[in-house]
């Protein structure tokens, strides 16, 4: 009998070359997400932006890495404004205010990744603690 093997990355087709670009589509004035991995340490999220669409300032407790799939963004970090293409990546600190202007209609890959937890840590299979 198989034994069924989880899925730790959600919505996308494993073992499958996938474009995606076409897994998350603009929608005319939209933002729109889709969110691939959730959990208190890390986030993975498909965003698509419209142009002349934003998300609004706001700040999170982790580093965040968007990852421009098409497009163009004008990405504010205290501030600082950064233009991102496609294929071009920005890193934005934890705990820094920024916000996201498409200066043309955007999709992008984000990863969260946030401080572990207090109180949990990973442990090795077969390690002693």
């Amino acid at each position: 009998m198989e034994q069924e093997q989880k899925q730790f990355i959600k919505r996308l087709p494993q073992a499958e070359v996938m474009d995606l670009r076409k897994i998350i589509t603009v929608e005319q004035e939209q933002v729109s997400s889709l969110t691939l991995v959730q959990r208190s340490s890390l986030a993975m999220t498909l965003i698509s932006v419209d142009t002349g669409s934003s998300i609004g300032g706001h700040s999170s407790p982790g580093d965040a890495m968007v990852n421009i799939l098409s497009g163009e963004a004008r990405i504010t970090i205290d501030d600082k404004p950064y233009t991102v293409r496609a294929g071009e990546t920005l890193i934005l600190p934890a705990n820094i205010p920024h916000a996201l202007y498409a200066t043309e209609a955007f999709q992008m890959l984000l990863i969260v990744v946030k401080p572990e937890k207090k109180g949990l840590r990973h442990v090795e299979k077969g390690s002693r603690s």
